[in-house]
């Protein structure tokens, strides 16, 4: 798949990057371009939120609205490229939950859905949950029960060294596929800072919205979950 570099003025032959598991990315010069399979309202969407990010002193690559003056062109969006050194999530530890406060009033993505919404929708972002057996969507709303009532936030949702950069004096989050509202546990689990329960929840999500976009990788974590769920269902409720 070409990307279409005439929609944004650019010329050059694209390189390919590191990383997009799930998506195509190539550098043009200074730009980065990405498959998406997200729409022009979920891409619009992130535009608040890079201000808030912004606001607490952290950057994010802004998407560039193509000469046509959408967001998206061909399942195809642009943005600046940044150079610099992965960063160690600890960083975020105290920055994020002002991040999380000054971006509490944004609404849900659009197509998005958060793990609390989940537990009576059957989809919303990457996740289907009619595509998973029956015992496990159970197992998986189960977890995502057991997180506590706090207000949900703007999660990043795969916040790991591989999209944070170094750049100067900044330093830049990237990669906002998976970014909607939600409860903030999960982006605490990422800067190693969760409960047990919003790990287990953590690994619920992992899995759901892994299930049928990388295969494989879901099916490796179900086990160790199955079992971690057998053993806090058993301890919450012993035999007699």
């Amino acid at each position: 798949m070409n990307p279409p570099l005439g929609a944004w003025g650019l010329t050059g032959t694209p390189v390919p990057l590191p990383g997009g598991h799930r998506n195509t990315v190539l550098r043009v010069g200074d730009h980065v371009l990405k498959t998406t399979r997200r729409s022009e309202a979920a891409m619009s969407w992130l535009l608040p939120v890079i201000d808030g990010l912004e606001r607490v002193g952290l950057s994010a690559p802004r998407p560039i609205r193509s000469l046509r003056g959408t967001l998206i062109v061909d399942g195809w969006t642009c943005e600046p490229f940044f150079n610099g050194a992965r960063c160690d999530p600890s960083y975020l530890k105290q920055v994020w939950p002002r991040f999380a406060h000054e971006t509490r009033g944004i609404q849900q993505r659009q197509a998005f859905a958060s793990a609390t919404a989940l537990l009576h929708l059957p989809r919303g972002g990457d996740i289907n949950l009619t595509h998973l057996p029956p015992p496990l969507t159970r197992a998986i709303r189960a977890a995502w029960w057991a997180l506590d009532r706090k207000p949900p936030c703007v999660t990043h949702g795969d916040l790991n060294a591989s999209n944070l950069i170094r750049a100067d004096d900044r330093v830049i989050v990237i990669d906002w596929d998976e970014a909607r509202v939600d409860h903030p546990g999960f982006d605490r689990v990422a800067l190693d800072q969760g409960t047990p329960a919003e790990k287990h929840a953590a690994t619920a999500w992992e899995i759901a919205c892994s299930w049928r976009i990388e295969p494989d990788h879901a099916r490796t974590l179900v086990k160790p979950f199955l079992a971690h769920h057998t053993r806090t269902r058993n301890a919450n409720h012993p035999s007699c």
